[in-house]
């Protein structure tokens, strides 16, 4: 996990590499230490939401902002599609577009792209792998079948145009 003054810049899956160390956590700045503290009180289920400056400098483009913006509303226990984002930021043919920025986003969990499915309810990639995706749907009480891309997930709370 990256901080910046400003606030969670990036946050990666995967272990350390043997050479990279880290200072020990009397010695992280306050943002790191807030951040860190969130994550575990989520993954111990103790917290549903974050409430972390973000600190997006490093998107290049609105669109992908616009995407973020939308995804930390997407309610812890739920899920949402690429076309139903498009629809709601108000760019309805865009789902592919919508896809990329989810997959290019730097701070995943706290900007939940985890939550995001295909409109068929399948499971779709993610940037900690599908097994990753899995695990964090199942940690907010969301049942999936596998961890193919195929797998569905349930319960399947997609809005539907009516």
């Amino acid at each position: 996990m990256w901080t910046s003054p400003h606030g969670v810049r990036r946050i990666e899956f995967g272990p350390l590499p043997r050479e990279r160390h880290t200072d020990p956590p009397e010695a992280w700045p306050p943002e790191l230490r807030e951040a860190i503290g969130q994550l575990e009180a989520y993954f111990a289920k103790e917290r549903t939401s974050f409430d972390l400056p973000l600190d997006l400098s490093g998107v290049t483009s609105n669109f992908q902002r616009d995407v973020y913006d939308h995804l930390v509303n997407v309610p812890h226990g739920q899920v949402t599609s690429y076309g139903q984002i498009a629809r709601e930021i108000g760019k309805p043919d865009q789902a592919r577009a919508v896809g990329q920025a989810v997959g290019a986003n730097p701070i995943p969990i706290v900007v939940p792209c985890h939550r995001v499915i295909a409109s068929d309810g399948r499971l779709t990639g993610f940037s900690g792998g599908l097994s990753a995706k899995v695990a964090l749907l199942k940690l907010e009480g969301i049942d999936v079948d596998g961890s193919s891309p195929n797998s569905k997930v349930h319960p399947e709370v997609i809005p539907l145009d009516l």
